[in-house]
């Protein structure tokens, strides 16, 4: 009998096209009943999938499904690749197997259920829908290699979607990916490792393709479906993206921080703009005029200019 998880993905690859499928249809296919594909279908849709039923019809997805295929990505990228359905966080699986993992390994997941973002916050990450990404990358070097790390990820991205949709994406310091003031996706950053030694680096990205209406995120968003007139490939958004990190933190590795920082100060969602740095229950106004060659924010307050570290501290438009 096959297992829960194989069903499943053979269900949505037949659902894929988005077009009406009987439940009589999938049954037969699958080799289950029709109640099984009932079930199947609601454990779907409790991991954001928008999949409606109509009487006479049968079970269709709202909209037309590109699934990751491990084929087509790894024929266009090298480096180690792992795929899955659905994991708690591609940051997790590849913390949890570091060790062993060549350099520069890769995961993707179709859907996350305990995927993170900064300070402890959850990720939204509905099935299909979007890119989670997480790859490993280990420097000899140790932490002091590490500065500006998360801010170069974030150039990564941003020239990607100008390599491959022409899109001008802005950067909020010290992770964030914004279009038109809204934000797109994000960066994590998590180390192992000891001080003094060699550490090992998991980057995770999660980057909005086409996120449910549904999805309740707390604060303005965007994806990029909403902002390019045609459907976007997420094997070719994918294996751009793997490509385009592997060579931007080569870069970084061998030249450091400096190179990146006037690319950066161009892409800066607030340069010049009045904010406020949150750190707990501190709040620190001024405007912010870049960053500095540790990646460190720079806040003018009069006369004034003090840089500002650390994964803690949130930035908040003061306007």
């Amino acid at each position: 009998m096959k297992a829960n998880n194989d069903i499943r993905n053979s269900l949505l690859h037949t659902l894929s096209s988005g077009e009406f499928c009987s439940g009589q249809h999938l049954a037969e296919h699958l080799g289950v009943t029709r109640a099984a594909i009932s079930n199947h279908v609601k454990a779907l849709q409790a991991l954001g999938l928008d999949i409606f039923s109509l009487q006479g019809k049968g079970y269709r997805l709202s909209q037309p499904l590109s699934l990751l295929c491990e084929e087509t990505i790894q024929s266009q990228t090298k480096g180690n690749l792992i795929i899955n359905s659905v994991v708690d966080s591609t940051n997790q699986v590849i913390k949890d197997k570091h060790k062993e993992l060549p350099q520069g390994s890769v995961c993707l997941a179709e859907c996350q259920t305990a995927g993170r973002g900064r300070r402890g916050k959850v990720w939204q990450s509905p099935f299909g829908a979007n890119l989670y990404l997480s790859m490993l990358w280990r420097f000899d070097s140790g932490y002091q290699a590490l500065d500006g790390l998360s801010l170069v990820i974030g150039l990564a991205v941003s020239n990607t979607l100008e390599q491959l949709y022409g899109l001008s994406a802005q950067l909020k310091w010290p992770n964030d990916v914004y279009v038109n003031n809204k934000k797109l996706g994000g960066v994590l950053v998590e180390v192992e490792g000891q001080f003094g030694g060699a550490c090992s680096t998991i980057i995770g990205i999660g980057l909005n393709v086409a996120m449910p209406k549904q999805i309740d995120i707390d604060q303005p968003w965007v994806d990029l479906t909403q902002i390019l007139p045609h459907a976007i490939n997420r094997n070719e958004l994918a294996s751009t993206l793997i490509n385009t990190l592997r060579d931007t933190i080569a870069e970084f590795e061998k030249k450091g921080f400096s190179g990146f920082v006037a690319p950066w100060q161009k892409k800066n969602v607030f340069a010049e703009r009045q904010v406020n740095l949150i750190n707990g229950k501190q709040v620190i106004s001024g405007i912010c005029v870049g960053i500095d060659e540790r990646g460190g924010l720079l806040l003018k307050q009069e006369d004034k200019v003090t840089a500002h570290y650390g994964g803690e501290i949130s930035v908040r438009s003061a306007e």
